[in-house]
């Protein structure tokens, strides 16, 4: 008997990396990091069928990470680190709120200096 788990596709012999469980009720699939030990109604998956994976019509599919991989990043991600940058880039708020321009807030050179980030102003603008 091996100890690896195997893929439960038909024809598939690659290692699994998933379990794919079924909750009727909600219509729900739900796929998750491979199950400490093997269910008589789920479903281990490789990594490709894992990816490629649909639900019937009208179901949902969850998929749930196991935390210790790490994820790539989601739009919402990517617009958090836009805002962060746009938020930064606007030196005239928070000199105000800081007394003023002083030694790292910009001056008269178009720099603005927040820890080790530099924002420097356009010759446009």
């Amino acid at each position: 008997m091996s100890l690896v788990r195997r893929c439960s596709r038909t024809a598939c012999g690659r290692p699994a990396v998933a379990t794919l469980t079924y909750v009727y009720a909600d219509s729900t699939a739900v796929l998750g990091p491979l199950a400490t030990y093997a269910e008589p109604h789920c479903y281990d998956l490789c990594a490709e069928h894992s990816e490629r994976l649909t639900a019937p019509r009208g179901w949902d599919v969850v998929r749930l990470t196991d935390g210790s991989a790490p994820s790539r990043p989601s739009g919402d991600d990517l617009e958090a680190l836009a805002n962060a940058v746009r938020e930064a880039a606007r030196p005239h708020d928070r000199a105000a709120e800081a007394g003023g321009t002083g030694p790292g807030r910009g001056g008269n050179t178009g720099e603005t200096r927040r820890g080790h980030l530099r924002v420097l102003r356009s010759p446009d603008s």
